[in-house]
């Protein structure tokens, strides 16, 4: 009994403490009505609560009900409601637009505790490595950054520290996590369609990862290794002598935040200009790399004197499949040209939609998607409108979701908020036309098939010192006794067959050699 109370108490006082905040915020009433709570239940739950305006937290005022309760409760709930306002199909879509304002702006750890983590996670101190340690210049829910001079080169750095004991206090936090999920089922089941328990697992996976800064390294470092051809587009070099699990250093950028237009456009940039690149980048990355900066905010991205965009934190990065990158281009190219059976074929072939559906039913429903869309003048044509509107339609036509693609609009409504911010008046389809048909041509035409047919050449040249092992092996099965007898010619004829592909592939495996 003292065991569970040991551990269940205090789980209880923070679940408390959520409710009296979410209760003070009015964010209790906005979740409920999000769960499909009945009046049977959220009734009693906020005369329950009631107690909880009184001691629950206050939050900022200016946020959302829910982003101000989160927002209040500290990092690690900032951390999952930051995760979550990427997953509209588990919470929401207006749940997820009101966690999309939450600040990330916290109160720095002191100078002598960023010093002390440097020199526990590179076995010397400070003074050792930099020859200058300025103050944090942003502090986040998980980490913050400090301006540094690398003794050694003489260069500015970026040095990225995590908080003392983030550790510690995200495992207290999860506990706490995984009870009001079991709890909210509990109270309501109609929760259940958020699925609170596997949310709280996914989030578990997210932070354990974040919590590794050698892992944001490795992705900031293959995300450069995409990139260093494109014009106008740079990302900070990761200096991997000085960086460590809780501890990373990057190169330092200078600019002025893609969040200040009005800076921008006095220091002479082009902001029609850099508008239609943000979309474009952010194109190029998902279709020709499948592998994207998915939090492409205004905080993170930064313009450098000679116009260069610059990309920073790389803690959520998305990635798509080569299959999946082509079904979702053909999808782009078909609604650019309002081939609306087209696009119903493709989500057909990809398997999205069952195929017991009727695939014109479908077109017709993908028309009235786009039409009234592209029926706009070019400030109101939205390529994320256009998706959001795309997954409802195809939920009702019993798609089931595609984790993937709902990052990837995540990130188009991110990009597309970034290029609007610049040009109210961005033609977000015409700066997407020429890098969606650039890769189709370079991926779909005759180019692609012999990438494609060198690709199979050569893993036949990898298996090739394998193929008689296997053709005897074949033959030896031909050849023996059949198990089943009423099958026999049908089993045999399978094994001919393929003992047959096996010595055509060793025959180009040969040719492959001379």
């Amino acid at each position: 009994m003292l065991r569970f109370l040991l551990e269940v108490g205090p789980n209880l006082w923070r679940l408390a403490r959520v409710a009296a905040t979410f209760r003070k915020t009015g964010a209790m009433e906005r979740v409920l009505d999000a769960a499909g709570a009945p009046r049977r239940v959220s009734t009693p739950l906020m005369i329950i609560t009631a107690p909880g305006l009184l001691v629950g937290m206050r939050g900022d005022p200016s946020l959302p009900p829910v982003a101000r309760a989160i927002n209040a409760l500290g990092p690690a709930y900032i951390k999952l409601g930051q995760i979550l306002s990427t997953r509209p199909d588990v919470i929401g879509a207006d749940l997820a637009v009101d966690m999309r304002n939450l600040q990330d702006k916290l109160p720095p750890f002191s100078m002598q505790e960023a010093r002390r983590a440097v020199r526990d996670a590179l076995d010397r101190e400070v003074e050792e490595i930099f020859s200058e340690f300025g103050p944090p210049v942003a502090a986040a829910s998980i980490a913050q950054v400090h301006p540094a001079i690398d003794r050694e080169t003489g260069r500015k750095v970026a040095v990225k520290i995590l908080r003392p004991e983030i550790e510690k206090q995200f495992r207290k936090d999860i506990a706490a996590f995984h009870m009001i999920a079991r709890v909210m089922e509990w109270v309501t089941p109609q929760a259940k369609r958020l699925r609170p328990r596997a949310v709280v697992a996914h989030f578990e996976g997210v932070v354990a990862q974040e919590m590794d800064l050698r892992l944001e390294a490795s992705a900031a470092s293959e995300f450069a290794d995409n990139v260093k051809d494109d014009p106008g587009f740079k990302v900070p070099e990761i200096i991997w002598p000085l960086s460590a699990r809780r501890v990373m250093t990057a190169s330092w950028v200078e600019g002025i935040s893609i969040g200040e237009p009005e800076a921008l456009a006095a220091a002479g940039h082009d902001l029609v200009g850099l508008a239609e690149r943000v979309i474009q980048i952010f194109l190029l990355q998902a279709l020709r790399d499948g592998f994207w900066h998915a939090d492409m905010h205004q905080g993170n991205l930064k313009i450098a004197a000679n116009g260069d965009i610059l990309a920073l934190d790389f803690g959520i990065m998305g990635r798509l499949d080569r299959v999946t990158r082509r079904y979702y281009a053909e999808i782009l190219l078909g609604f650019l040209r309002k081939d609306y059976h087209r696009v119903a074929e493709v989500h057909f072939e990809a398997g999205y939609v069952p195929a017991d559906r009727d695939v014109d039913q479908f077109a017709q429903a993908l028309r009235s998607i786009g039409e009234p869309i592209f029926g706009q003048d070019a400030s109101r044509i939205s390529m994320a409108r256009l998706l959001a509107h795309l997954f409802e339609v195809t939920e009702r036509f019993g798609m089931e979701t595609q984790t993937q693609l709902i990052l990837l609009q995540r990130s188009m409504v991110v990009v597309e908020g970034v290029a609007r911010s610049l040009d109210p008046n961005a033609n977000i389809w015409s700066a997407a036309g020429p890098v969606v048909e650039d890769w189709m041509r370079d991926n779909l035409g005759p180019k692609a098939m012999l990438r494609d047919t060198a690709e199979t050449l050569r893993a036949l040249s990898r298996i090739g010192p394998r193929l008689p092992e296997l053709a005897q092996r074949l033959v030896r099965l031909a050849e023996a006794p059949e198990p089943k007898p009423a099958q026999p010619q049908k089993s045999r004829a399978l094994l001919w067959l393929a003992l047959g592909a096996a010595l055509g592939a060793g025959a180009v495996w040969a040719a492959l050699q001379h």
